[in-house]
């Protein structure tokens, strides 16, 4: 991997500013986002506050664990567990959970509560969630609904996304002893993997399927670019999911993909290494960065790294961190005056003329970059508590 020559290594003063920069922003938001939440972006730099709504809030929750796990300190382990109340209250209400999206919300909050205080609410929660999102599985198809109601056949469809998704039924199936739950989660892994993929290693963002006959019929975008273009998050995702998915089982589709998507991603990077928000876009180019999809594929190329271990780890390891030195030179937030999140750059959808988006935190902070970027802090220092 010629990108490794680009790139200077990880040093130990670093690590040290980053963490330490990365735990006093978010200590200085604990007054104002404790029992409320940090918004899905930042607006000029700055995060609204928000209830426990959307698919984000467990990003929030989930940096608040990983600062305790750094630090030791109180303060962040009781704010987290305020908001482990918050998302029980959601789930048995059923408040904005018609999606797939339990993952992203109870691994790092409900989840990390339970393996951090033996949290029996985060349990609770997060055990829910994974019967949420079960209950999403449609047996034409062999795969988990993305979004809205199971009665509209116009969202009979996956999106690469889940893969992040489906650690929660591995955790639920683990904590219980109930198969059911990574059963459904290897079904849809195999079904995503046979779907989303392209033969060069880029990956369709959703696939939609016969409802009639659980056939495969397309891959088109929601976010990216167009339907054929690599949106960059959506490859993201795809790298750390099916890291994720060979840590989990050992499958050797898993790492095949792995491979493949890790392959592309790193091979149509930019010269400064931050990724356009989609792949269509190369230098020199004004579109805007999305520094989140980066930080995700640093955190799946360490726990993949963990998986195969031996010299090929160790030198994913390597490469990994010499990437997230330079997403702290150009994109980690340094001076709280300007930001209270911790990854500038972010791109949460852009509008194009194929998409159907609006555009929404764009070059702003994304509350999921933040919590990635913190997790690979994490990872590096040991503090890992394993939360997907």
């Amino acid at each position: 991997m010629d990108i490794e020559t680009r790139l200077a290594p990880l040093s130990d003063a670093f690590v040290a500013n980053a963490i330490r920069n990365a735990v006093a922003i978010n200590e200085s938001c604990l007054d104002g986002y404790t029992a409320e939440f940090k918004y899905s972006h930042s607006r000029n730099g700055f995060y609204p506050k928000s209830g426990n709504t959307e698919w984000t809030t467990g990003f929030w929750t989930g940096q608040l664990w990983l600062c305790y796990s750094l630090t030791g300190d109180e303060r962040f382990r009781r704010a987290a567990l305020v908001q482990v109340d918050s998302f029980l209250e959601r789930i048995e209400k059923k408040i904005d959970v018609e999606h797939h999206d339990m993952g992203f919300l109870y691994s790092p909050s409900c989840v990390a509560a339970y393996k951090h205080t033996g949290s029996e609410t985060g349990r609770k929660a997060a055990l829910l969630a994974a019967d949420n999102l079960i209950s999403r599985f449609h047996e034409k198809g062999q795969f988990i609904q993305a979004w809205g109601s199971l009665e509209n056949r116009n969202e009979y469809r996956l999106i690469v996304d889940c893969l992040l998704n489906l650690p929660l039924l591995y955790w639920a199936s683990g904590t219980t002893g109930d198969g059911k739950y990574s059963d459904i989660a290897g079904r849809h892994f195999n079904t995503a993997l046979s779907c989303v993929l392209r033969p060069d290693g880029s990956t369709y963002h959703t696939y939609y399927f016969d409802p009639q006959t659980g056939a495969p019929l397309r891959g088109v975008t929601a976010q990216g670019n167009r339907d054929g273009s690599p949106w960059a998050r959506g490859q993201a995702w795809a790298v750390y999911g099916s890291a994720l998915g060979y840590s989990k089982t050992g499958s050797s589709l898993a790492l095949s993909v792995f491979h493949k998507t890790l392959d592309f991603f790193l091979s149509h990077l930019p010269d400064d290494i931050i990724p356009y928000w989609d792949f269509d876009f190369t230098n020199p180019s004004t579109e805007p960065r999305d520094s989140s999809a980066l930080a995700i594929v640093i955190c799946g190329m360490m726990e993949a790294g963990d998986a195969i271990g031996g010299e090929e780890g160790r030198k994913l390891h390597e490469l990994a961190l010499r990437l997230l030195a330079r997403l702290y030179e150009e994109c980690a937030v340094k001076d709280a005056s300007i930001s209270n999140g911790l990854l500038l750059h972010g791109t949460y959808a852009r509008k194009s003329e194929y998409n159907t988006c609006r555009n929404r935190g764009v070059d702003e902070c994304n509350i999921w970059g933040d919590y990635y970027y913190l997790e690979a802090l994490a990872r590096v220092k040991g503090k890992w508590e394993a939360y997907w």
